[in-house]
């Protein structure tokens, strides 16, 4: 359970100078009882680290790195569009044709504002939909994870959830109380509650596909439930799919459900690896937004030169024929194989896929939402992490964490991956 010594020395001296040694909690692999190690280089389905060990990576920089690292679709195109500058503040090209492709794709945008991460995204969009209504009340659920501004930072999952403070500091209780959190997939408790202040509720924020906390699917009807209570009560309905947003589809999760939220949140993919968020919907909803409305909101770098060439240039590689059916044959050439090698080792798991998104659980309980996921059981997942790392593949270093396969990632890849698994479940 120990890194180089390179990584061990970084870290020790990252940890004089950033708190915690880390500039994002879950980086410093509390959650697996070790020190994380520090990455030289990527390339493809690899990543190197500083004391030259190499790794089948399934992180992908936490979602965005669909094309695998580097891909020279991408790099390539942030040398030639980096040679006329790397920030105007002033409007470019590329934010228009993000805004057009955007609004192509996802049939529920009529109208998309650039920023720069998923947590501005959710934080404006919720601002928006405050301004929109003329409420107050929040309605987010249990374990979804939509960054960490304030009014969203309460019972969340994801880095929060690993550090056993679902709740953090700093937080005034003002803003908590304007935030009421329900379990997700309890559609009898959304409606007890709209009954009760659907009136003063301005908006439902959701990922659709919960990815904070594992991968957890929702029930058959449960997000048509929070479309049709919302409409009902007046209420926006706002999809987070900064993780699924372009990953699972054209149209993310609500292109596979059919449904129309007022309001969604993308960020990752359409930033080709660099930093970037979005948040669009409703044109009459958008248009309460300065300059045209009274909500306010800005970005110095919204609409970077570099982020969106680098994710218009992936986007187009994801819309050839080779693209999403692609990373469906591989997640399910994952599937097929984890599944068996499972039952093969009579170990309890549940297994969530869908497309190019996974996560195991070391419990045989059907996972509804975050209080399911915490019974599974932690200490073979640590002890499968390390065994897994120690042999060259790189799992999120914790249990709350979606898997990531990328279009680099090949089925050599996978098998050499399930064949680590194989070794590593020998040892629990």
């Amino acid at each position: 359970m120990h890194t180089g010594p390179i990584s061990q020395k970084l870290f020790a001296t990252a940890k004089t100078m950033i708190p915690g040694g880390v500039n994002s909690p879950v980086r410093a692999f509390r959650n697996v009882g070790g020190e994380p190690f520090f990455v030289r280089r990527a390339k493809g389905s690899r990543i190197t680290d500083v004391d030259g060990k190499t790794y089948i990576d399934y992180i992908g920089s936490w979602g965005p790195n669909i094309l695998g690292h580097a891909p020279a679709v991408i790099t390539n195109t942030i040398h030639e569009v980096a040679k006329d500058g790397v920030s105007f503040g002033i409007p470019n090209p590329y934010e228009v044709e993000m805004a057009r492709t955007i609004t192509d794709w996802v049939p529920s945008v009529e109208k998309v504002r650039m920023c720069n991460s998923g947590t501005e995204a959710t934080m404006s969009a919720i601002r928006l939909a405050r301004g929109f209504t003329k409420r107050d009340l929040i309605v987010k659920f249990d374990g979804c994870y939509h960054g960490h501004s304030d009014s969203l930072l309460v019972a969340a999952g994801s880095g929060a959830l690993t550090h056993g403070e679902p709740d953090s500091a700093g937080v005034p209780k003002d803003f908590a109380q304007n935030t009421i959190v329900l379990p997700y997939n309890d559609a009898e408790a959304l409606t007890a509650l709209f009954e009760e202040k659907g009136e003063l509720i301005a908006a439902i924020i959701v990922e659709s596909y919960p990815a904070n906390a594992g991968f957890v699917l929702p029930q058959p009807g449960y997000l048509d439930h929070l479309t049709s209570i919302t409409r009902k009560f007046g209420a926006l309905l706002i999809f987070d799919e900064v993780m699924t947003g372009f990953r699972l589809g054209k149209a993310g999760v609500q292109g596979l459900e059919n449904l129309t939220p007022d309001l969604s949140c993308f960020g990752k993919v359409i930033g080709g690896g660099l930093p970037v968020g979005a948040f669009g919907g409703r044109a009459d909803v958008m248009d309460m937004l300065a300059p045209d409305g009274p909500v306010y909101q800005a970005g110095t770098l919204s609409g970077n030169p570099l982020a969106m060439a680098a994710g218009l240039a992936q986007l187009k590689e994801l819309n050839k024929p080779s693209g999403y059916a692609r990373l469906d044959q591989l997640g399910l050439h994952f599937e097929t194989g984890l599944r068996a090698l499972m039952t093969e080792k009579g170990i309890p798991h549940r297994l969530n896929r869908v497309g190019s998104m996974f996560c195991l659980y070391f419990i045989d309980e059907e996972i509804r939402n975050v209080t399911d996921v915490l019974k599974q059981d932690f200490e073979i997942f640590n002890k499968f992490f390390w065994a897994c790392l120690d042999k060259g593949i790189y799992l999120a270093p914790s249990p709350y964490e979606t898997g990531f396969i990328s279009l680099a990632h090949t089925e050599a890849d996978l098998d050499d991956t399930l064949s680590v698994f194989s070794d590593a479940l020998s040892t629990i």
